[in-house]
């Protein structure tokens, strides 16, 4: 499992702790957890808990941002599979068993977070991006910003290197490229709940429209790059598009101790 961190001292102890406890229900996990220059004392928290969990930790003096500390987590994913979560708490772990039997090496999974628990306006500003998403890469997911993502080691390979450029909408990039790289996508519900503890640290009410902005820019550009590199085009080849093809194919379910999540 592939946790970014920062500055969650008051509640990452047990969010870690809820986290093991529901994965490991279903299957064998490690966690990679990024830490990005927290000064609250969540890196001492942190190296305190590696003698408790599997864990691998990095950890950054100097904070590198949400997409970048992701991304550093991705490029040391050994595992076949990588269950990528928020540390804040508001996603609930325990849907990981809805995910795990419908894994596929060729597909990500992606939570829908039915019932949103977010400020009012940046629930506004998502379903705006949300539109112009939507016109930008045809792809119909309720919530294609969803933090909750299960994904194969062959899709994170072919994509790490190119992510990054919306630095606090990593989730929309990711889909965006997923989806023109030709991979299906499947969605499912998950639960959402109120943070842990503390308030958001980036999507505070007065920086909503300016990241809304440069996150606009942000996918235009990717939207451009796209198009240029012809990754559409080759999404299209030899069949229906990732989401007709997710909705009809046979959830694959492998047995084996390769079937590690690496969390």
């Amino acid at each position: 499992m592939l946790l970014p961190v920062h500055n969650e001292a008051a509640s990452i102890a047990g969010t870690i702790d809820e986290i093991f406890q529901a994965v490991s229900q279903v299957t064998t996990m490690s966690f990679i957890i990024s830490e990005d220059g927290s000064r609250d004392g969540t890196p001492q928290i942190l190296h305190g808990l590696t003698a408790r969990y599997p864990m691998k930790l990095l950890s950054s003096a100097a904070r590198k941002g949400y997409a970048t500390a992701v991304v550093d987590g991705l490029r040391q994913l050994e595992s076949p599979y990588v269950l990528c979560l928020d540390s804040d708490g508001q996603c609930d772990p325990a849907d990981f068993a809805k995910f795990w039997p419908r894994r596929r090496p060729d597909a990500v999974l992606i939570g829908w977070r039915v019932e949103r628990y977010d400020s009012l306006l940046r629930k506004v500003l998502s379903g705006g991006y949300k539109v112009l998403f939507r016109l930008l890469f045809r792809v119909p997911l309720h919530d294609p910003s969803c933090p909750f993502v299960l994904a194969p080691k062959a899709v994170v390979e072919d994509l790490a290197d190119r992510l990054g450029e919306l630095t606090h909408g990593l989730w929309w990039e990711f889909v965006g490229r997923v989806s023109t790289r030709g991979y299906p996508i499947v969605e499912i519900p998950i639960t959402h709940r109120p943070r842990a503890a503390g308030a958001t640290q980036i999507f505070r009410p007065r920086r909503l429209p300016a990241i809304a902005w440069t996150h606009t820019k942000g996918l235009v550009k990717v939207w451009r790059e796209t198009r240029k590199s012809g990754w559409r085009r080759s999404a299209a080849v030899g069949g229906p598009t990732p989401l007709a093809r997710a909705a009809h194919a046979e959830p694959v379910a492998q047995d084996g101790s390769e079937d590690v999540a690496e969390l």
